[in-house]
């Protein structure tokens, strides 16, 4: 008897869980390995802490690199992650901060990834990994 309330149990909740919408699936996991030289005039403003530098062509919208202090960069999915991909869900860098070009105007932090709206969003921007190589080189993947 216990066993049989046991399974009853377990088989509600997961079908009450299946029901439930995942609302931050928006964005794909598109895997890439991208290899960024601060050295590169195109990286140049991230050599200085606090900048932020869009690379077009990976990711869902492209990466957004910020670097946070000396020894710290970020990696961030350029497409705002409570939108499905549009033509207005790509983001726009406005110094530490990254806007969505859609009507609801969402706004992220770069430095935390989180959304700065009044009304909160359930997600947060896509995080990227990161491994310092030495000599200003970063790998950026997924």
């Amino acid at each position: 008897m216990k066993k049989l309330l046991i399974i009853l149990s377990l088989t509600t909740f997961l079908s009450c869980n299946k029901d439930k919408p995942d609302t931050c699936s928006f964005l794909l996991d598109v895997g890439f390995t991208y290899t960024a030289n601060l050295n590169l005039p195109q990286f140049n403003q991230l050599l200085f802490p606090v900048n932020a530098v869009r690379v077009e062509g990976i990711g869902n919208e492209g990466v957004i690199l910020v670097r946070i202090n000396s020894s710290t960069l970020l990696a961030w999915d350029g497409a705002d992650p409570n939108h499905t991909p549009t033509a207005c869900s790509g983001l726009t860098i406005n110094g530490l901060n990254a806007t969505c070009g859609c009507d609801d105007g969402n706004e992220y932090s770069l430095t935390t990834g989180t959304a700065l709206n009044e009304n909160p969003q359930p997600c947060t921007l896509k995080p990227y990994r990161v491994e310092n190589l030495g000599n200003e080189t970063y790998i950026i993947s997924n």
